[in-house]
């Protein structure tokens, strides 16, 4: 009774309500504007919104194969047939590039699969796109599974990365679980979601907005003093305090979710859910699908969702004002924000990867790594670990905070 008493006080305030309705509108946009903002290619010029997701997936219908090594040696082979001639051949004083039919017919519908593809055979500084395959020596084959090993490998070496050769190795075991070949597919929806986490921040401000006032709204009211004179008020109701802030912080940020999730794959498609991620980043090393990388990121996202709200109610048993809570909080969580990361070794780009902001980003495609003695763990494990004992940690202090007060 005590738990449903504390949910209703915070889902009746109207504060509660203008703040989640302002976030979810965010949500909405936020990750509503892929869709708006869409636009494709064709020979006729730019397709743009609902039509021009469609006509892409369209295209896709005929390059949703499996990346046998067959397969991606007769692609190159087409390729390289198309640039034999002069007339299907621009040239920009840089690099050359196919032009006219050559590119519209055989290269636009499927331009994507093609600079994946190429990208295996680049040096880990480079970056090119299709009309790499001109060059390739591919007499006895493509190799391409052979090329992405050895750039995975070169990675792993660069110099910059600092990785010790446990880290390596760790790397490489985890690379070598991704299965093979590749199937490849139409991913859009994923990709936009995946891209996006991040601004999911916006909705746990909202939540630790709403939470700020639960015990500090009552130091602020003068109800303090009734509360903690009162039977259960130093023991059951801080826990249903605690426990109904974490319920209506879960089931408000489910909402959001549902939002972020909801509209890229209602406009684009559910399609490619069991896509391996490496198809969208090629060195990717996790053994994920799409659907499973996604889902791994929201369980960490949640995990920081808990954390921020047990800071919060920690906040809020030792402040008298809800807005100093915020003034706290908000730096905390916005701060890494405005830090950009200069590699993925050293102690700040480390510590930057653990920060809020930046644990809301899945980075699957970087080699993240933090090693204790012989041990080695990547940042999504890490971050699992160190937002889950963060709540732990913090919530009998936040209890305690408030059976403590001392009422003035």
């Amino acid at each position: 009774m005590l738990i449903k008493y504390e949910f209703l006080k915070i889902l009746r305030k109207k504060s509660t309500f203008i703040v989640m309705a302002a976030s979810l509108l965010l949500t909405a946009f936020f990750f509503g504007l892929p869709i708006m903002q869409y636009q494709t290619y064709n020979q006729d010029g730019v397709i743009k919104g609902t039509e021009g997701i469609q006509y892409e997936k369209e295209q896709y219908e005929d390059v949703a194969v499996s990346l046998s090594e067959k397969y991606i040696t007769e692609t190159i082979l087409e390729v390289q047939e198309l640039f034999k001639n002069p007339d299907n051949i621009g040239y920009d004083g840089n690099e050359q590039f196919l032009i006219g039919d050559a590119y519209w017919k055989h290269v636009a519908p499927k331009e994507k699969l093609l600079n994946m593809i190429a990208k295996a055979y680049d040096s880990p500084n480079e970056s090119s796109g299709y009309n790499k395959l001109a060059s390739l020596d591919v007499t006895n084959g493509a190799n391409f599974y052979r090329a992405k090993e050895l750039k995975m490998k070169a990675l792993l070496d660069t110099p910059s990365r600092e990785l010790s050769g446990e880290q390596k190795q760790y790397w490489s075991n985890m690379a070598g679980k991704v299965g093979l070949p590749l199937q490849y597919g139409y991913y859009e929806g994923w990709e936009i979601i995946i891209s996006s986490f991040e601004l999911l921040m916006f909705a746990i401000v909202a939540v630790c907005i709403v939470i700020a006032p639960v015990f500090s709204g009552e130091y602020q009211a003068g109800t303090d003093a009734v509360i903690l004179s009162g039977k259960y008020g130093k023991t059951k109701l801080i826990t249903a305090k605690i426990v109904s802030s974490f319920l209506f912080g879960a089931l408000a940020f489910t909402l959001h979710v549902i939002v972020a999730c909801g509209l890229p794959l209602v406009a684009f498609g559910a399609d490619g859910w069991n896509l391996p991620v490496q198809i969208a980043n090629i060195t990717a090393p996790y053994p994920f699908t799409f659907l499973q990388a996604a889902l791994v990121n929201i369980g960490i996202i949640y995990l920081v969702l808990f954390a921020m709200i047990g800071l919060t109610l920690l906040l809020s048993s030792k402040m008298k004002s809800p807005y100093l809570v915020l003034i706290v909080l908000v730096p905390v969580l916005f701060i890494p924000l405005f830090l950009t990361p200069n590699g993925t070794a050293g102690a700040y780009n480390l510590t930057l990867f653990l920060l809020p902001y930046r644990a809301a980003m899945p980075e699957i495609g970087k080699f993240i790594s933090y090693q204790f003695g012989s041990l080695v763990f990547d940042v999504l494990s890490v971050r699992a670990v160190l937002y889950a004992a963060l709540t732990v940690i913090m919530l009998p202090f936040a209890r305690l905070g408030f059976k403590k007060h001392q009422v003035v």
